[in-house]
């Protein structure tokens, strides 16, 4: 039998995940010897055996290795054998740092078994963990991961605790995060007041009777607060809208097990993986027509945000006494949820009747991930616990920078060599403590990360609170175009390099022309771009106060369409303006004044909502284009083809970019309202035009320039029925069409993009 030697380096998300205990465990089992440490870039190891052994070895590296670990990169090297007389765990190795940070993931089965085993030391603890499960990005202070430089520092080991974290067999070896009830965080109840009402388990079953009597209770997770009400409770979700200030935004809610999930909505196989996942995020799901839930959950909305238990504490809380729970972001709406427990005992006391927390403290905010399936993948909403911050590849190597990304749905950039990494979701930075957040989290990930960023990427647009963060840091600053983002964003994601087709479709980005784009036609790549077409632009009336009263939008379409007779032509939606006002709205819209010009693919699904009577005002972002989708798709099995009634042109002039204007599409809506045609047809309809315009148009282009490769990209893209047309359409007529999985298509996915423009241009 011959011997031979093996060296590894292996790197990605290897590090506080139970690799080397995963190595220790099947090379002695296939006795071989060697050794494995981890190092400043991963993991190395040597084997030294027979090759079927080694060849054994290779295959469990390719399928099973533990569940949090992500290898992105495994150099193999055979080398002269040794002397060893066993397998060992050494000490780490010194060298250039590649540190992955590990994302938060739900308690684990085995974790579970034990939080429910009477006879195990852990029973009801609601902080049980071990290497496969658990806190990790939320409670990390500094590098290196160890537990000193988390927030458990402040809990030292017992000793049966010590025995199992120094056991390389044992599944808490090393586990950082572990304790139990003699040595760990413990739980606490207090009212509003801040006044202690109950510890240990005995706060949890005190809880328990709270919201089974109706109250609001405030829940610190790992990355936040939440707040939950018994979602059966009517008179409790109204009183928590009333109090959060959410008039009609979709409550999240979650699910005891998966089989109550199944009583609540319709779920995909793959909607099912998701939800018991590691990651355990928000999935979007279609509900079912009848359940005892109380209707405020998701007013006129046929979909809900359905999640499973991701802590141990979740699982106590609903275990055998709720089948599913309320469970939405501790906030009062456009603010940062609460993670500090004395900001969420201020913020929230007005809101919640009592609190649920620990001392274990929160390093990171980080909320839920929230993401749909499309085409059975993800695809995503809010990308965060779960999630971030995995590393994403680059298709090429830049110097170190930070993306500051946009303005609404911030999140930021880090990137470094062919490695750029993306962080939590923060917010809406308009709102100070979000700002705060986003500050604090630029600092955080770089430390982590140890990347010094040589220059900074922002938004184009100057007065974006992070552009300013970027001029104020004094290093070199790249702007880069929003729609250009979105393009480059989702070819980092599928490693393309050369030019594309970028389609993309979002509510607001600043264009290099100073008006506001959103119905964007590009080519290029991440050297440069063209507007190879867009929307027709039309007055977006009040400026911002259109984004919230999309009537005003409607009226732009209708003056647009038919001239001064949309303010006589008896639709309803002029309703919204005052007779006298009318003739100060027409001198708006005549002379642009306080009325920039806009070609948003946004502000066109918002002007349809309106006209149809479905929303003429919105209380969160994106509602009416929500509410416009979802009553399309109850026409969807009528087989409608988009015909004169709602269509397009597509004007071109030379040496300018085409321009798809919609107003036949307008005189189709206003012909329908009076012709008794039902408005799911109506709002099928648009749908359909807008697919068939958009696919006219990328057809066109690629006829013209030879492109193949199609990138959809912006947050209008989040609309599953849109994206599936088009989707559908391109790839029929021989396009290789790219949708956005790793990052939100919204501006959560823009950081990542500016991150790969700015690095391509500074190299």
């Amino acid at each position: 039998m011959t011997i031979i030697r093996r060296r590894y380096r292996i790197n990605g998300i290897v590090q506080g995940v139970g690799f080397r205990p995963f190595v220790y465990r099947q090379a002695t089992a296939l006795q071989l010897s060697g050794w494995v440490r981890n190092s400043p870039a991963g993991v190395e190891l040597e084997l030294q055996g027979s090759s079927s052994s080694l060849d054994s070895f290779d295959r469990l590296l390719h399928n099973e290795t533990p569940p949090l670990a992500l290898i992105t990169s495994c150099i193999r090297s055979d080398i002269p054998t040794g002397k060893d007389s066993g397998f060992a765990i050494l000490a780490s190795s010194s060298g250039e740092a590649d540190i992955r940070i590990t994302p938060d993931s739900a308690v684990c089965d085995d974790c579970l078994r034990e939080l429910g085993d009477p006879a195990d030391r852990r029973y009801r603890y609601p902080f049980i963990t071990c290497t496969n499960c658990g806190p990790r990005y939320s409670i990390i202070t500094g590098i290196p991961y160890d537990r000193p430089l988390t927030t458990m520092a402040g809990f030292p080991l017992c000793p049966d605790c010590l025995r199992e974290y120094e056991n390389p067999l044992d599944r808490r070896f090393h586990a950082q995060p572990i304790a139990c009830h003699n040595c760990g965080p413990q739980v606490e109840l207090r009212s509003a007041e801040g006044i202690p009402l109950a510890t240990r388990d005995e706060a949890v079953l005190e809880a328990i009777r709270q919201l089974k009597n109706g109250a609001i209770v405030a829940i610190k997770g790992v990355g936040g607060y939440h707040l939950a009400v018994d979602p059966a409770n009517h008179a409790a979700v109204a009183r928590l809208r009333q109090r959060k200030r959410r008039d009609e935004k979709p409550f999240a809610l979650m699910a005891a097990t998966l089989g109550a999930a199944r009583t609540l909505a319709v779920l995909s196989k793959a909607e099912e993986q998701l939800l018991t996942s590691p990651e355990a995020p928000i999935v979007i799901v279609r509900r079912k027509g009848h359940t005892l839930l109380s209707p405020l959950i998701a007013p006129q909305n046929d979909w809900l945000g359905l999640m499973l238990p991701s802590t141990p504490l979740h699982h106590l809380l609903l275990g055998d006494n709720f089948d599913q729970l309320v469970m939405t972001s501790g906030n009062s709406s456009d603010e940062p949820v609460a993670y500090d427990d004395q900001d969420a005992l201020r913020r929230l006391e007005e809101i919640a009747d009592c609190f649920l927390l620990h001392d274990r403290p929160i390093h990171i905010r980080n909320d839920d991930s929230v993401l749909r399936v499309f085409q059975g993948v993800p695809l995503f909403y809010r990308r965060a616990r779960g999630y971030a911050p995995r590393p994403t590849p680059l298709p090429f190597t830049v110097p170190p920078l930070l993306a500051t990304g946009a303005e609404l749905k911030g999140a930021v950039c880090l990137a470094s060599g062919s490695t750029a990494v993306v962080s939590q979701h923060i917010g809406d930075l308009q709102n100070r403590s979000t700002y705060d957040a986003f500050v604090h989290t630029i600092s955080h990930l770089s430390t982590l990360l140890e990347i010094k960023p040589a220059l900074i990427a922002c938004d184009l647009h100057p007065d974006y609170l992070s552009s300013r963060f970027a001029e104020e840091t004094g290093l070199p600053v790249i702007p880069v175009q929003h729609h250009h983002a979105h393009m480059a964003s989702a070819m980092v994601e599928h490693g393309l390099d050369g030019n594309v087709i970028g389609i993309i479709f979002d509510g607001t980005g600043y264009g290099t022309d100073g008006t506001i784009w959103g119905g964007e036609f590009l080519t290029g790549g991440y050297d440069r771009f063209s507007r190879a077409g867009h929307f027709r632009a039309i007055p977006l009336p009040g400026g911002d106060a259109a984004v919230r009263e999309p009537w005003r939008m409607a009226m732009s379409y209708l003056y647009q369409t038919i001239g001064e007779d949309a303010f006589t032509c008896g639709h309803p939606v002029t309703t919204q303006l005052p007779e006298a006002d009318r003739p100060l709205f027409a001198q708006l819209l005549r002379r642009g004044i306080n009325s920039p010009l806009t070609s948003s693919c946004g502000r066109l699904f918002d002007a349809v909502a309106a006209l149809l009577n479905i929303r003429h005002r919105v209380s969160y972002d994106g509602q009416g284009a929500i509410e416009l989708e979802a009553i399309a798709e109850g026409a969807v099995g009528d087989a409608l083809q988009a015909d004169g009634e709602c269509g397009y042109r597509i004007l071109s002039a030379e040496n300018a970019p085409f321009q798809v204007d919609f107003s036949p599409l307008i005189n189709g809506i206003i012909t329908s309202a009076t012709s008794g045609i039902p408005v799911a047809t109506t709002a099928l309809r648009f749908h359909q035009t807008v697919a068939a315009a958009t696919t006219e148009a990328c057809r066109h282009i690629a006829e013209q320039t030879g492109l193949t490769h199609v990138i959809l990209s912006g947050g209008v893209f989040q609309n599953r029925l849109l994206t599936e047309m088009i989707y559908t359409a391109l790839t029929n007529g021989g396009l290789t069409v790219h949708t956005q999985r790793v990052v939100p298509p919204n501006d959560g996915g823009i950081a990542l993009g500016q991150a790969a423009i700015a690095g391509r241009r500074r190299a």
